[in-house]
């Protein structure tokens, strides 16, 4: 099995898109109004409108209502990302810290109040964790 992407589901594409792209430096491809991609080398997350689930009635993701997932970037560098984002009007949740399972991590919320988490591990276990994953 190979995971793919987590898409989250907007009122906003367009603006939702904006703020993923200014926060990662990554331009999403743009499929439709209605459907853009973040494209990371590990995984992609699919930035989509209401519209494209529609169909799903009662049952249909509802926007701007996450209260359960934190959405995760692996950086290089955290404490460069903070300083990047915090000069714009981006809601800072908690500045770069090292949690105690050794990643340093940054956290904000994304336009619809989604938890987005910029971290790098830092500690010699962390680093050893991700190298592990990364062959």
């Amino acid at each position: 099995m190979h995971f793919a992407s987590i898409r989250v589901i907007t009122e906003d594409v367009a603006r939702i898109v904006e703020f993923y792209e200014k926060a990662t430096g990554v331009v999403a491809k743009r499929h439709t109004d209605d459907f853009a991609e973040i494209i990371t080398p590990g995984a992609t997350l699919a930035l989509a409108s209401t519209r494209t689930v529609r169909g799903l009635g009662a049952r249909a993701p509802r926007p701007a209502a996450n209260q359960s997932v934190i959405i995760e970037f692996r950086v290089a560098d955290v404490d460069l990302a903070y300083e990047r984002l915090k000069e714009s009007d981006v809601e800072i949740v908690n500045e770069p810290i090292t949690q105690p399972w050794g990643n340093r991590s940054l956290l904000i919320r994304d336009p619809d109040g989604n938890m987005v988490n910029f971290f790098a591990p830092v500690t010699p276990d962390a680093l050893e964790r991700y190298e592990q994953r990364d062959r």
